[in-house]
């Protein structure tokens, strides 16, 4: 089984890489980020003319999050049970679905903007109810992973040059402190480092020439529980659907399973 997280930066602008991207990498479930529609703007025909169905949590122009499997979708969760609001707002970045043996969640994480910023404090809320709300699935015996754009770098080698990132957030001891308490909960990154290359980010802005200079980040990341983890027999991030025109600011990262 072939299970992906993708934030794809607008599911409308992608599209065609999406779907030419699921058919030729035979992901059997891809949990993508940043939908950046509304659920009646989502493309569920597009999909399903290629076998898949999609859970999504989506309400407008940003953020939107979803799960799409060509192997079931069940027991749907949309919204992060017990989460925080922004601007008394309940943000669309979360939402869960079993796909035949696995269960799985798609997030994205806030962002942080600034240390200072009152959406800092926004997301380590929001980190803490994550690991709340995973805590018995990441406890129990079935594969379970939380897949997606977490917006925070685990360590020093997963950012190009931590001295870049000095006082800013995505690296902070507070962010990476609230990863080690959901890591806590039962779950583990199951992508190993090294993988094909040095550096394995997932993540480079489209500015300066990030990526041909491979000046990136490691954000997007699988977190899984110990059956999910023991089933994990390879792990990539796809590069080469970095590049090229029109492509999203992330790259896929895509996890082999033995079930």
């Amino acid at each position: 089984m072939r299970i992906a997280t993708w934030n794809v930066n607008s599911i409308t602008a992608r599209l065609p890489r999406l779907l030419a991207w699921l058919e030729s990498s035979g992901t059997d479930v891809l949990c993508v980020q940043e939908t950046k529609c509304t659920d009646e703007q989502f493309p569920y025909a597009a999909l399903r003319e290629l076998g898949y169905e999609a859970a999504v949590q989506a309400t407008g122009r940003w953020n939107g999050v979803a799960v799409i499997s060509r192997a079931g979708l069940a027991d749907v969760v949309r919204g992060l049970p017990g989460g925080p609001r922004y601007e008394e707002v309940a943000e669309p970045r979360a939402v869960a679905a079993t796909c035949g043996p696995v269960r799985v969640w798609s997030v994205y994480v806030p962002n942080g903007r600034e240390v200072d910023h009152p959406h800092f404090a926004y997301k380590l809320a929001w980190l803490e109810a994550l690991r709340a709300a995973v805590a018995g699935d990441a406890a129990g015996e079935r594969p379970f992973a939380v897949l997606g754009d977490y917006n925070v770098a685990p360590t020093d080698d997963d950012v190009f040059d931590p001295a870049f990132f000095e006082g800013l957030t995505h690296v902070t001891p507070a962010e990476r402190a609230a990863l080690a308490t959901l890591r806590g909960a039962g779950l583990t990154d199951v992508v190993p480092r090294p993988l094909k290359y040095d550096h394995p980010y997932t993540y480079w802005d489209y500015r300066q020439l990030a990526f041909p200079k491979n000046r990136g980040m490691r954000i997007d990341l699988v977190y899984g529980n110990a059956p999910f983890a023991t089933a994990a027999t390879d792990a990539y991030v796809d590069r080469e659907e970095r590049k090229g025109k029109g492509s999203s600011d992330h790259a896929p990262v895509v996890v082999d399973l033995d079930l």
